[in-house]
């Protein structure tokens, strides 16, 4: 095992599997929905900013959530709360028994399992349906999702209650995500190491702030990190 690590966590979305696979698969809910879309898009970037500087204790966050895309689309919040639920969070769901995740993801998880390491999984969208479609559902020492602790990454309360669930310190975990700006930002806030995957096409264009954090461990495949967490 790597010195100094006890755990492993992983975002989902475009780190266990391309995004454009996703993308794909979204095109004929795109074209009809695309009003939706860019408000729920919206809403969720206004949510991320009132975040950054508050405590991330959200009551209800799917209530929040559909009341700030019903301003933006002038519509019944109720029926946003429903339509989003219905349309996008558990009409993805079926897509991922179409998606297939990145080569060598299974066997690299059952190995750093077998290796010693705890698994962890955060996502900003429910993951447990995904995971089981995308066939990696029993793996996991912890699932967690961020809407559900009631702030969205990069805040640092979900990555903090992950590193609870999976009963280890922040910075015993190394966080594995596709987004620096989401999850590695996010995960070092939160006191843990971070790791970048950089399979997507978009990664080659650089992140031009100084405000988000280069990863501790950068990579292009699971062989990779395998590599990274096995052979010291």
């Amino acid at each position: 095992m790597r010195e100094g690590i006890k755990g492993i966590a992983f975002d989902l979305d475009g780190t266990l599997y391309p995004n454009h696979d996703l993308y794909f698969q979204l095109i004929p809910f795109a074209a009809k929905e695309m009003r939706l879309l860019s408000a729920f898009g919206k809403a969720r970037n206004i949510i991320r900013g009132e975040y950054k500087e508050s405590s991330g204790n959200q009551d209800d966050f799917y209530q929040y959530q559909a009341e700030i895309t019903a301003k933006i689309l002038s519509a019944p919040a109720q029926l946003l709360k429903e339509k989003i639920d219905n349309l996008i969070y558990r009409g993805w769901e079926p897509l991922f028994k179409k998606i297939k995740l990145f080569k060598g993801v299974p066997e690299t998880l059952n190995a750093l399992r077998g290796a010693g390491y705890k698994l962890g999984l955060l996502s900003d969208f429910p993951p447990e349906t995904k995971l089981e479609n995308l066939g990696v559902g029993g793996i996991w020492d912890a699932v967690l999702c961020s809407e559900r602790c009631g702030a969205l990454k990069p805040h640092p309360l979900s990555f903090t209650r992950l590193a609870e669930a999976m009963s280890l310190a922040p910075h015993d975990i190394l966080y594995v995500g596709n987004s620096r700006r989401y999850d590695v930002a996010g995960a070092a806030g939160a006191g843990m190491k971070t790791a970048w995957i950089k399979a997507s096409v978009f990664s080659v264009f650089p992140v031009i702030s100084a405000k988000v954090p280069k990863a501790d461990f950068a990579f292009s495949n699971y062989r990779q990190l395998y590599n990274y967490m096995i052979y010291l």
